[in-house]
């Protein structure tokens, strides 16, 4: 049972976010993410959804007994493993974080893991690193990520590719952990449905140009070509190329490829292209859109929903535990996470807090319908895109 030892007691209300070095029971969270790098469009909404539930907890007042939550930001670039763990190293050595949500990218992600997160013993919860590698990544019981391992899209997209009659693809992919992984569930999956796929090459971003690369996938051939890029970089620039020479004006956009920016800056040539991002039809995601929009002024971008409940099931899982110590809230992530319990819904985190203040417990299901599986993962569902009219229009999901 999801139970307290102890129930905690309620004070003050509390409104904004403490400062820096605050009373000791204040809780601070890290939140580092790409705000540089090939998926740069894709941090601000996402740190904005984080930030909109660490604001809901502290407004309560209800957290560990009235702790004040404050936030730090930290630029974890998305392909400079470097840079990410000394981003990471300093949200924890210097600002003194109790937890980070982040990173935005896979490689990222593992290198704050493996060099700052897991040997400081502090958690990690990643809203968007989706590698198959971070499945069997020694961290500890650390690390928790809100979104569906690649493992997963590899086989929704396959799915997609045989339903819509494509026998044959091309692919590239960002040459990093996270489009190499998606790149191999994708062929295992499309070459076991019967399909072929004539290449599978990788590519680097911040290129100026991709001219060798599209030639290398034209002469290979295939009905559709799958960019498993980023956005902002790599995988625009070998959209952008491919229709410049004429070489494929048909696309398959994972995750990574989808957002605004892209549609953009690509324009009426990106119509009729398909692809998946993460997200659910769940009354929590109706919610969730309804109050962003409302506090931002537009609806938010991709992983944005996912970076909220990372936060928000961040802060719940120290009050589950009566700490913020990562050392001891990690063993408390699942019990909040997963039935039984009441179930809690984007702005009901006041909610949840105090049923657990009285020893309760909770089945938060957030704006993506939650369900943690084994070694810190969420299940998922996917968005299927149809690129229309310069928008990514959500077909059906799956």
């Amino acid at each position: 049972m999801k139970k307290l030892a102890l129930a905690l007691a309620v004070t003050s209300m509390v409104s904004g976010a403490a400062v820096a070095g605050g009373h000791s029971k204040d809780v601070k969270l890290g939140i580092a993410l790409g705000f540089t790098g090939p998926a740069e469009s894709l941090a601000a909404d996402m740190a904005a959804g984080a930030e909109m539930a660490i604001s809901e907890v502290s407004n309560s007042g209800m957290l560990l007994g009235g702790a004040k939550v404050s936030v730090s930001r930290a630029d974890s670039t998305c392909v400079d493993a470097a840079a990410a763990a000394a981003a990471a190293e300093r949200l924890i050595s210097s600002e003194k974080v109790d937890a980070i949500v982040g990173a935005l990218c896979s490689g990222a992600t593992i290198s704050i893991m493996q060099n700052v997160a897991m040997p400081q013993g502090v958690v990690l919860f990643s809203p968007s690193a989706t590698s198959p590698a971070l499945s069997t990544l020694e961290d500890n019981g650390y690390f928790f990520r809100a979104s569906p391992s690649d493992a997963r899209q590899g086989q929704v997209i396959a799915e997609m590719l045989v339903e819509k009659g494509y026998k044959s693809i091309a692919m590239t992919y960002t040459n990093n952990d996270y489009g190499k992984g998606l790149a191999d569930s994708i062929e295992s999956n499309f070459t076991a449905a019967g399909g072929k796929v004539t290449i599978n090459s990788p590519h680097e971003d911040g290129k100026g140009d991709y001219g060798a690369e599209v030639g290398a996938l034209a002469q290979a051939g295939g009905d559709i070509l799958v960019v498993a890029g980023y956005l902002d970089q790599g995988g625009k620039g070998i959209i952008q190329s491919s229709l410049d020479a004429g070489a494929f004006d048909h696309f398959f956009l994972p995750d990574a490829m989808i957002g605004e920016s892209l549609t953009t800056a690509i324009g009426a040539d990106l119509n009729g292209s398909i692809g998946t991002v993460p997200g659910t039809d769940s009354p929590g995601s109706a919610s969730y859109i309804e109050m962003f929009t409302a506090a931002n002024g537009a609806a938010p971008g991709p992983y944005s929903d996912y970076s909220y409940d990372a936060a928000a099931m961040t802060l719940l899982a120290m009050q589950a535990a009566g700490t913020k110590d990562s050392k001891v809230f990690k063993d408390k992530v699942f019990d909040i996470a997963n039935a039984p319990g009441e179930k809690i819904y984007p702005g009901e985190l006041a909610k949840g807090l105090e049923i657990l203040a009285a020893g309760g417990d909770i089945d938060y299901v957030g704006a993506t319908a939650v369900e943690l599986i084994g070694g810190g993962e969420s299940a998922g569902s996917y968005r299927e895109i149809l690129v229309k009219d310069q928008q990514n229009t959500t077909v059906r999901y799956r």
